[in-house]
């Protein structure tokens, strides 16, 4: 049986929110605040910015059928659109503009644990 495109998406988003929820759990756990999540803006959205220490960290979320697909799913994330989407968050969050600012990726795959890459790229 053929699954419509529609159902594809429908599927592909409720398991991205499953992994979104995930995350955060994971973040949480490791002491970082959720500020936000799946926020979005004219140029593009970010899964979740969270804040540890004097940190603001912006957080991409990949799910992969395995963990050995992490490569392709860093050579998959739209840079330009989080860093885009940063900049608004933090035009309209000046008191954070001055903090350090991080990228971080957080790959999650059935049976594996989560691979939380800090710093994954930078901004510029």
């Amino acid at each position: 049986m053929k699954r419509s495109s529609s159902n594809l998406r429908r599927s592909a988003e409720r398991s991205g929110r499953f992994a979104e929820a995930f995350a955060r759990l994971y973040l949480r756990l490791k002491l970082y605040a959720i500020v936000e999540q799946r926020y979005k803006t004219p140029g593009g959205e970010i899964d979740i910015i969270a804040r540890k220490g004097d940190a603001v960290v912006f957080v991409e979320v990949k799910m992969r059928r395995s963990g050995a697909d992490e490569y392709d799913a860093l050579a998959s994330v739209n840079r330009r659109r989080i860093v885009r989407a940063a900049q608004f968050f933090l035009a309209k969050n000046p008191e954070l503009a001055q903090k350090h600012l991080r990228f971080d990726v957080i790959f999650l795959a059935p049976n594996a644990w989560p691979h939380h890459l800090q710093g994954a790229f930078e901004a510029g």
